[in-house]
């Protein structure tokens, strides 16, 4: 049985992939480009990938592939369809990081909320220090107990970003992006009323076909100006050029992204060179899944998705 890895430098260096040998050799390839991705892949019995796209002319040119394994959530980097009319099954890895992604989403709320960046900056750059204050109340924060958090998407995280927006006194409710609210713990609303009355909006929903673009310049103008936005979901749910207008505009507060529509961000983004305040937008590199402990689930429901596949 042989195994490759298209992209394994994607998990981290400090995570082992060493349990993956206990199934046969074992090809680790820290990045693939998608040209090299037929090659590659074109003895190997498993394929696993995080990124690098399975399609068509991959598949077609694995002769012994017998299973795809996706490092991730989301299948969009397999044509999955085409998968199954050749009966080869594809496995992703659900769930495994559902604690570092809410994690994230509240680190981003309670720097935009509290104003983390700039009350750091004061004090790094000396600002505080020649003020002759004990305190700075020149950007005045207010508290999350009683605010109303707006959610799209309640999902695993979308539910776990629910449960921490109520321990610090928030009201939850929420938007189905399929179109059915199954949860029956926070009222489920229209995406307008959502924005209309939350305070706070996070979005932890898939990208798809009902998702892309969910959020333009016309659903952020009916945000409140006093209200911030977070998506740790997926880049392309918020129209990016949107943003930027919007945040330029006031018409909201603040927001932060940790996902992007093309990763790595380019250097010529709007999001880096558009915003004329820029301490109204935080950025963070695609961190969500990333903390250790959900590394390490990941590489572990590999192994049993592989387990459960050759049993």
């Amino acid at each position: 049985m042989k195994i490759v890895f298209l992209d394994a430098a994607t998990v981290g260096k400090d995570v082992s992939l060493d349990g993956l040998r206990q199934f046969g050799d074992v090809v680790l390839y820290d990045a693939t480009k998608q040209e090299e991705a037929a090659g590659r892949m074109s003895d190997c019995d498993i394929v696993i990938t995080n990124k690098v796209k399975v399609f068509r002319n991959e598949i077609d040119a694995a002769r012994n592939l017998k299973l795809i394994c996706v490092a991730a959530t989301g299948v969009n980097c397999v044509d999955v369809d085409y998968a199954s009319s050749k009966g080869i099954p594809v496995k992703n890895v659900p769930a495994y990081s559902t604690e570092s992604v809410a994690q994230v989403c509240f680190m981003h709320i309670l720097n935009l909320v509290g104003h983390g960046m700039y009350f750091n900056s004061i004090c790094h750059d000396g600002t505080y220090s020649r003020s002759g204050m004990f305190s700075d109340v020149l950007n005045p924060f207010f508290e999350l107990k009683g605010k109303k958090m707006g959610i799209i998407g309640m999902g695993n995280i979308g539910s776990r970003v629910a449960e921490l927006a109520v321990a610090f006194g928030m009201e939850v409710a929420y938007y189905s992006t399929s179109g059915t609210g199954h949860c029956k713990t926070y009222p489920c609303v229209t995406l307008e009323e959502l924005l209309q009355d939350s305070d706070v909006i996070s979005v932890n929903c898939p990208l798809n076909d009902r998702t892309r673009d969910l959020i333009t310049y016309v659903e952020l103008d009916m945000m409140k100006p006093e209200a911030y936005i977070v998506n740790c979901s997926r880049g392309g749910i918020i129209n990016e050029d949107d943003l930027v207008r919007a945040l330029n505009d006031g018409l909201i507060a603040g927001a932060a992204v940790d996902t992007f529509v093309t990763e790595p961000l380019p250097l010529d983004h709007p999001y880096l060179s558009g915003v004329k305040d820029p301490s109204k937008l935080i950025l963070s590199p695609h961190i969500g899944w990333t903390s250790i402990e959900a590394r390490i689930r990941l590489v572990e429901i590999l192994e049993d998705n592989i387990r459960s596949f050759i049993s």
